[in-house]
């Protein structure tokens, strides 16, 4: 490739329905080309204002603490771990795909002890298990899990994990990067103390934000840290002083101003429909979904109890190329699905129904294609 070959990127147009990123809002895309100004202009800073009770709304809570981190929801992930977990804490981690196995890599990084608990592939965390866990590590200070394990397509009870987790004094730490504005997120009603999530999925923007929220419990904790948090970039104690009210702030960095436009007006389009009917959409886009899957065949790795609706796991049938599906679906319908991961890849399609892309036109599309494919394949 010569310098003098490279034009201008436009990328073709897809239908999103992989494990992220989703399809984007219209509307979502016409906000980000909107003019740049300042980031401590005081009209942005009225905007963060807005960012901050959208969220909240979001996430249900009054959290004070619920502001979006400027980069993708592993930093929101980080930024958890490296605020809660010092040298020495012990955590319990609940594991069921792949992003249990980042809370361990994240806790270890910190200095903290991992104590995990593990779960087949495929199947929630079992609430029995982490009992006997905190029970055996009466010492811990903090679980971790996944709410909706993207890797996976399942989706664990986080009301009872976070209930048992309160039960022995512990704080929480809760990965919703697929669940928030898909499936029910009840910040205050669960008792959850840290939570973080994406911009990209359920919420139909772009990645490159992670809305987090911290209870008071978790700011206790912060604030009363005996080490320094490891990452500058993501000390809240830091942060804290440029998501604070109104206008007086600290300068700590410069946000992403064109990105926060961006979540602002998605949030605004989640407000507009209601927090109840987008969890009501996604089921419905997935009961419709799952009629289809099984009409022409194929079966869901997952029990129906535990499934993700916007996140479906289908099941590979033996003899089928998976690689070969997902390709001819990407050059002749422009369309993305996901390969499944670790232990389950060449297993599994992952396909989301997540936001913007859970609509009846993409299920039927995608119901459609992949009729027609694996029937030539056949």
């Amino acid at each position: 490739m010569h310098i003098n070959d490279i034009k201008s990127f436009v990328p073709p147009v897809r239908t999103l329905m992989g494990p992220g990123p989703s399809d984007v809002h219209p509307r979502v895309s016409q906000a980000m080309a909107r003019p740049t100004i300042g980031h401590l202009d005081p009209a942005f800073v009225d905007m963060m204002d807005e960012l901050k009770v959208l969220l909240q709304y979001a996430f249900q809570t009054k959290n004070a603490l619920t502001i979006p981190v400027s980069a993708p929801g592993s930093a929101g992930m980080e930024c958890c771990f490296v605020n809660l977990v010092e040298p020495g804490d012990k955590v319990i981690i609940c594991q069921n795909g792949v992003f249990g196995g980042r809370m361990k890599e994240n806790v270890e990084r910190c200095g903290g002890i991992p104590i995990m608990v593990v779960d087949e592939w495929g199947i929630a965390v079992d609430a029995n298990k982490l009992e006997d866990a905190l029970k055996a590590n009466t010492d811990a200070n903090i679980v971790a899990f996944v709410h909706a394990e993207t890797s996976t397509g399942v989706q664990s009870d986080a009301k009872t994990l976070c209930e048992i987790a309160r039960r022995h004094d512990c704080l929480t730490i809760v990965d919703t990067v697929t669940s928030l504005g898909g499936t029910p997120v009840k910040v205050d009603e669960w008792q959850i103390d840290a939570i973080y999530s994406g911009s990209q999925k359920c919420l139909s923007c772009t990645p490159g934000l992670s809305p987090v929220s911290f209870s008071e419990r978790a700011i206790e904790k912060i604030k009363g840290r005996q080490s320094k948090v490891q990452s500058w970039f993501l000390d809240l104690n830091l942060v804290m002083g440029y998501w604070g009210s109104g206008t007086k702030r600290a300068y700590h960095h410069t946000a992403p101003i064109n990105a926060l436009y961006g979540l602002h007006e998605a949030l605004v389009i989640l407000k507009e429909e209601g927090l109840e009917n987008a969890w009501a959409r996604h089921e419905t886009n997935h009961q419709g979904f799952r009629a289809g899957i099984e009409a022409i065949g194929l079966s869901f790795k997952v029990k129906e109890s535990d499934r993700l609706p916007q996140l479906n796991a289908i099941t590979v049938p033996e003899g089928v190329d998976e690689a070969e599906v997902r390709k001819r679906l990407l050059n002749e319908y422009h369309l993305e699905i996901g390969a499944g991961l670790g232990s389950l890849a060449g297993k599994i399609w992952r396909i989301g129904l997540m936001g913007y892309a859970s609509r009846t036109k993409n299920v039927l599309y995608c119901l459609g294609a992949m009729t027609e494919i694996l029937s030539d394949m056949a």
